[in-house]
């Protein structure tokens, strides 16, 4: 969907308005057609929905520009150095990508989508995607073709499309993979019983790798935490989950746009409730542990004192009593209850000294790690299953629409698939999502 509210554009330089005050509207699937005299502002639209306004051409804009919901405040292509020049040109460059693959379901590009720190500002964050862009993918022979979008609901991010097929020095495009001779152990090609030789199909670059993942992932927070340092921020980020880092947390689950804005406006949803009772058991835990540790320490020091003839109870009480001298009724009566529990608790686990009480607290802070590593597997588990669970339901809640794709006529598919363009793409995420779920050995329904 294209959404254009009440845009005026001024080219700089240009007294005349490109644009003045102007509306459109495009629904999905729909299809219109600009017209209008030489100088009308077709190009200036169609510049504008490129995302080419006003950061190439530059001018005075007013009003609000929506693609998809989405607010795109920067749309740029870099090339390396012995790409051709006219691959610049967007709809050049992703051409020639379709025109060079003959297969049917090749993959015509890799996308990225990246969040984009909101304490920066759209110059850092542009010089920022600038910079991780030409140096982890065009400097390794990719053409990145990338657009900033922020609707101004804090959520800032950055799409990048990247080409598959390396370049060749002559500007054309090189082949993705080559053919390989399987080798016997003293290097010889291997028969494969039909008159020729047993061989496999390998990569003729490195991008496929499964390892890249965590190579750019881990590149791209190590460059947003020098923006933020740079920007004299004191935020920081880190790519790694809270298991990978050391930290004894339970992780949220990843809310999506739709929830978001459903919390925003006060619609609680099920992803919601999660976080909500994730965030409380964080909360719970910290000051178990935090009461805990402090017991432990003191437990500790008490112990190490030299011990007099004075019992362990008589000495706890007292201690108590210096720590908290209640000098209302009220408080009286909560220190004899916390007395009577503090005594009750010593009598329970036959502690009669310090050393003995230190003791007991160390097996606590034991047990409450024991605990809180099940606690934590437990709440991870519910997410992984909370996720199975909606794509499952989001799999058959489509399904039908592809059944009717199935049906219809070749001269009439197309038009189909556009006024369902988002149901197919919902569906095609749950099943690619589902299969990597079953190639993986788990099972598909969400079961505990």
């Amino acid at each position: 969907m294209i959404e254009i509210k009440n845009v005026t554009f001024h080219y700089s330089g240009l007294d005349q308005a490109g644009l003045c005050d102007f509306n459109l509207s495009v629904t999905d699937g729909e299809c219109i057609l600009l017209c209008g005299a030489s100088g009308c502002g077709k190009t200036t639209v169609t510049r504008l929905i490129n995302g080419l306004i006003p950061h190439f051409f530059k001018g005075e804009l007013t009003g609000d520009v929506y693609v998809n919901g989405l607010d795109i405040v920067h749309a740029e292509i870099m090339l390396p150095a012995y790409a051709p020049p006219e691959f610049a040109d967007r709809s050049i460059l992703w051409n020639s990508v379709e025109q060079i693959e003959k297969a049917r379901d090749s993959q015509l590009a890799r996308e990225i989508e990246a969040a984009l720190p909101r304490e920066l500002s759209i110059e850092q964050q542009l010089a920022l995607v600038r910079s991780y862009v030409k140096d982890n993918f065009v400097d390794k022979g990719m053409c990145a073709d990338f657009a900033i979008h922020d609707k101004g609901t804090g959520n800032p991010h950055v799409h990048i499309m990247l080409t598959l097929r390396p370049l060749k020095e002559n500007g054309q495009w090189g082949a993705k993979c080559r053919k390989a001779y399987d080798l016997d152990e003293n290097g010889q090609r291997i028969p494969d019983g039909k008159g020729g030789w047993k061989n496999h199909r390998e990569d003729t670059t490195d991008w496929n790798d499964k390892g890249n993942v965590e190579i750019w992932r881990a590149a791209w927070a190590a460059y947003i935490n020098r923006a933020l340092e740079s920007a004299g921020r004191p935020e920081r980020i880190d790519h790694r989950s809270y298991k990978r880092q050391g930290i004894d947390k339970i992780p949220s689950v990843h809310l999506g746009p739709a929830a978001s804005q459903m919390e925003k406006r006060g619609i609680r949803t099920d992803k919601g409730e999660v976080n909500r009772q994730i965030a409380a058991d964080n909360k719970l835990l910290k000051e178990i542990k935090a009461r805990i540790t402090h017991l432990y320490r003191w437990s500790k020091d008490e112990a190490e004192k030299p011990q007099t003839q004075q019992s362990s109870l008589t000495a706890l009480w007292e201690a108590q009593q210096q720590l908290n001298a209640p000098r209302t009724r009220t408080g009286k009566i909560r220190a004899l209850q916390e007395s009577a529990a503090l005594f009750s608790f010593l009598q329970a686990n036959g502690i009669q000294s310090m050393q003995q009480l230190h003791e007991k607290i160390a097996d606590m802070n034991s047990c409450y790690y024991d605990l809180r590593g099940k606690i934590v597997k437990a709440e991870r588990r519910i997410a992984i299953l909370t996720e199975r669970g909606e794509m499952w339901k989001q799999y058959n809640q489509y399904k039908s629409i592809h059944k009717q794709l199935a049906k219809v006529k070749p001269e009439k598919r197309e038009q189909f698939e556009q006024r369902h363009s988002r149901e197919l793409i919902l569906y095609d995420a749950a099943v690619r999502y589902l299969k990597d779920l079953k190639d993986s050995g788990e099972g598909i329904t969400p079961k505990a």
